[in-house]
């Protein structure tokens, strides 16, 4: 039990970690921009593809690299040439070109790639075991994706924290006549904050891809999660984006493994409530409702805290 308890908890906060990779570009974006970019997972997707790509021509370690590189230069492009032009028009405008951008990049990685899931692989040098809980073993590539998440964090704190950079990119949003008049090109840095955003979705997609499942449909099934913790987080917060990532990760990661049941908490239903609705619910396990959690949260938080967990009121 300890030792489901270990790795439970280990599943959790990578996943969590997952998540916050990859919601740490869309928040960035919204921070930097005011832009919810619906298509953000598409580019996470995009960035898996193009790795297995790279890596069947060269090898993991290089797709690792390259791959945010290609798909971010492909972000920054988008903005410049389409998000730009767009934004003119304001929010729903581009809220409608990011929708339409999202079934863009999945027909096309359909036509490219196909429909089946394509056979992309870890490194060869991280395929063991890094240490023992009792009878379970927990990989190296899982603690390598771990180390990575937590790597981003740090240097996305810091830069938007602590340099120059980062204060000039916060006062772009907020200032950007001001910032404009001092001699820096705002156009310029909203391309390349759009182009970071993307490229680390696409780092996500680079290392989740060998663990989950690399197929066109892997963006459909994340971007409601993404909003979610976005939202839940506070909009355009960091650090309330990692804390929900976490959160939702750790959550559903023991809610799919709790087989429990009002029923086996308290026993079975009266017979005279055989075959209703209440016996239905009765036996509905915690597993069974587990994907419904992190949007009933999104709900909780919607009614009670709407600026969410550390997001601002004027946000």
């Amino acid at each position: 039990m300890t030792e489901l308890l270990i790795i439970s908890t280990l599943n959790g906060l990578l996943y969590g970690m997952l998540l916050f990779l990859i919601a740490s570009g869309l928040t960035v974006v919204y921070s930097m921009l005011g832009v919810l970019n619906f298509a953000h997972a598409g580019f996470y997707m995009l960035g898996a593809f193009v790795a297995y790509q790279i890596s069947r021509w060269t090898d993991f370690w290089i797709a690792l690299f390259v791959a945010p590189i290609v798909v971010g230069a492909f972000g920054a492009a988008v903005e410049h040439f389409g998000l730009r032009r767009v934004h003119r028009n304001g929010h729903l405008a581009e809220l409608l070109f990011t929708f339409g951008l999202a079934f863009v990049i999945e027909e096309v990685v359909q036509m490219i790639w196909g429909k089946d899931p394509v056979d992309y692989r870890g490194p060869s040098a991280l395929d063991f075991p890094a240490f023992y809980v009792n009878s379970l073993t927990y990989p190296a590539y899982k603690v390598f994706m771990f180390a990575i998440a937590i790597a981003i964090f740090v240097a996305l704190l810091l830069v938007i924290k602590k340099t120059r950079i980062g204060l000039i990119v916060q006062a772009s949003l907020t200032h950007p006549l001001m910032v404009s008049q001092l001699g820096h090109n705002v156009d310029r840095i909203f391309m390349v904050v759009f182009g970071v955003g993307t490229g680390l979705a696409a780092l996500a997609g680079v290392i989740a891809g060998p663990i989950l499942q690399t197929q066109s449909t892997m963006a459909g099934s994340l971007i409601a999660m993404l909003f979610v913790i976005v939202v839940v987080g506070g909009l355009g917060s960091l650090p309330g984006a990692f804390i929900a990532s976490l959160g939702i990760g750790l959550i559903q990661t023991f809610a799919v493994s709790v087989n429990s049941s009002l029923a086996s908490a308290f026993g079975p239903l009266a017979r005279s409530h055989g075959g209703s609705i209440l016996a239905d619910v009765w036996n509905v396990s915690v597993a069974q409702v587990a994907p419904i959690i992190p949007y009933a949260l999104l709900i909780l938080v919607l009614m009670f805290r709407p600026m969410g967990l550390m997001g601002r009121r004027d946000v």
